[in-house]
C-alpha cells in the first residue's frame, strides 16, 4: 500500500522584495506579466496564464495603484504584427477582472517620453502593446528599457514564464527601479520549484517526457542528483534505448546524445527508470496500437506511448511518492490512441496530491494533459513557465529573478546600484 504523507507548505525562496511590500497608494505600478495566451480567430483561446496573473493585478489595485501591464505575445521578431497584437488579451482580461481595461496600441519605444506622460488613476488598468514589437525588448536594450520604465513609479515582475530571458522588461528595465519586486505568481513558482530542488519530502519522484533529451539534458542531470526516481517517457526515452542497445525502430533518436544517455544510465542505474513496454503505430490505421516489450519493437514501427505495464509501474512509483514533479508528455498525447500513458500518469499525480504529496506539473503539453484529464484542480502547483521551469530545475540563473531587489536593500531605503548583466 502506498504511504500517506502529511501535506506541508513549500519552503520560502531567497528573500526578495515583494509586491505586497511596496507602498503603491497613488502610484503607477509597471507590472511585467506573462499574458502570452494563444489566439484563435482574434480571441484568446486559452486564458490559463491570464487567470494566473489575476492575484498580482488585484493585489496592486487593492493597494491603491494604477496598474500598467507589460507582456509579450508570440515571436513577432521586433516589428509590429497585427496578428500578435495584445488587444484581444486586454479585452479578455477586462472580462476576468469584471472591470474596464484600457489598451495602448502604440508600441513602447516609438516615443521615449510618452511613458512619463501616461496617466493611470488608482484602480485603473492599462495594457501595453506587445513588447516584442520593438527589437529593444529581446536585445535587452538600455534605451528601450528606459522608455518602458518611464511608464511606472514602481515595478514588479510576475512573469515567471519570461524570467529565464535576458530581456529588457525583466532585466535591464527592472534594474532601473530601486525596489524592483517579485509578484505573487513569481514567488509561488520559486517556492514550489525551490522546494523540489533543495528540500523535497521523500520519496521524490520526477517524471520527464517530451521529444528530445537534448532539450532536457540539464534537467535530467539535475534531477538525478536529487530525486529518488526519474521516470522517463515520450520520444526522449528512445535515445536511452539506443544507448542500451535496444531496438528503436522508426522512433525519434538523437544519435549525438547517445553518449550522454549512456553516461547517465551507467551513473544512475537504480534511479533512472525507462519504459518496459510501449504502444506503437499500427501497420493499419484501422487497427488498435500494438504493444511491444522494450526489446521487441519492429524495425518498421515507431514507439508512441507507454505500454500498459510501464503505465502501471509509473503509477505505482508515483503512488508511493511524497513529492512528484512532472514535465513533458509521455507519448503522442494529442492523439487519443497514444495518450493512455500520459493520462495514467495524470491520474496518478492527482491521486498522490489527494493523499497529501507535493505535486508540481509544468510545461504546456503537461498542463494541457492534466486539464484534458479533468484533474488540474487537484494538482498542488501548475507551473506557468515552460522554458523557465526547465532552466530553474537545471540550476541555471534566471535573469528576471536576479534583477529583483533583495529585501534587505529595499528595507534600508537606499538606491540600488545596477548589477552587471
Amino acid at each position: 500500500m502506498p504511504v500517506a504523507y502529511r501535506s506541508a507548505p513549500p519552503v520560502e525562496p531567497q528573500r526578495r522584495q515583494r509586491l505586497a511590500d511596496l507602498d503603491l497608494a497613488g502610484k503607477r505600478l509597471l507590472l511585467r506579466a506573462d499574458l502570452n495566451a494563444p489566439l484563435e480567430n482574434g480571441v484568446v483561446a486559452d486564458d490559463f496564464r491570464l487567470r494566473a496573473a489575476l492575484p498580482g493585478i488585484r493585489t496592486a489595485l487593492e493597494a491603491g495603484a494604477g496598474v500598467i501591464l507589460a507582456t509579450h505575445l508570440g515571436r513577432p521578431r521586433g516589428r509590429p504584427d497585427p496578428a500578435l497584437s495584445v488587444r484581444p488579451v486586454a479585452e479578455r482580461l477586462g472580462d476576468l477582472l469584471d472591470a474596464p481595461v484600457r489598451f495602448r496600441s502604440r508600441p513602447v519605444g516609438t516615443d521615449e517620453a510618452e511613458g512619463r506622460r501616461t496617466k493611470v488613476a488608482p484602480g485603473e488598468v492599462l495594457v501595453l502593446e506587445n513588447l516584442r514589437f520593438h527589437p529593444g525588448e529581446t536585445a535587452n536594450d538600455s534605451r528601450f528599457a528606459a522608455a518602458l520604465a518611464a511608464f511606472g513609479d514602481e515595478y514588479a515582475n510576475d512573469a515567471f514564464g519570461a524570467a529565464h530571458r535576458r530581456h529588457a522588461s525583466v532585466d535591464a528595465g527592472a534594474r532601473l527601479f530601486p525596489r524592483a519586486a517579485a509578484g505573487p505568481l513569481l514567488e509561488r513558482e520559486l517556492r514550489w520549484l525551490g522546494r523540489a530542488l533543495t528540500a523535497p519530502r521523500r520519496p521524490f519522484v520526477a517524471v520527464l517526457g517530451g521529444a528530445k533529451i537534448s532539450d532536457k539534458l540539464g534537467v535530467v542531470e539535475s534531477l538525478l542528483a536529487r530525486a529518488d526516481r526519474v521516470l522517463v517517457g515520450g520520444a526522449m526515452a528512445y535515445t536511452f534505448f539506443a544507448a542500451r542497445g535496444l531496438p528503436t525502430g522508426r522512433s525519434l533518436v538523437e544519435p549525438e546524445r547517445r553518449a550522454d544517455a549512456d553516461r547517465l544510465l551507467r551513473r544512475h542505474p537504480d534511479r533512472l527508470v525507462l519504459p518496459e513496454d510501449q504502444r506503437a503505430a499500427p501497420a493499419d490505421e484501422s487497427e488498435p496500437p500494438p504493444v511491444f516489450p522494450a526489446d521487441g519493437l519492429p524495425a518498421d514501427r515507431a514507439g508512441l506511448d507507454l505500454g500498459p505495464a510501464t503505465a502501471a509501474r509509473y503509477a505505482a512509483e508515483i503512488a508511493g511518492a511524497a513529492t512528484v514533479l512532472w514535465n513533458g508528455p509521455l507519448g503522442l498525447a494529442e492523439d487519443p490512441r497514444f495518450a493512455l500513458g500520459t493520462n495514467a500518469v495524470a491520474a496518478a499525480v492527482a491521486d498522490a496530491a489527494d493523499r497529501g504529496a507535493a505535486t508540481i506539473v509544468g510545461g504546456g503539453d503537461s498542463l494541457l494533459a492534466v486539464r484534458r484529464a479533468g484533474v488540474a484542480d487537484r494538482i498542488g502547483h501548475l507551473s506557468t513557465g515552460g522554458g523557465a521551469s526547465l532552466a530553474f530545475l537545471a540550476g541555471e540563473p534566471l535573469p528576471g529573478v536576479e534583477a529583483l531587489a533583495p529585501a534587505a536593500a529595499s528595507a534600508s531605503g537606499g538606491e540600488r546600484k545596477p548589477e552587471p548583466s
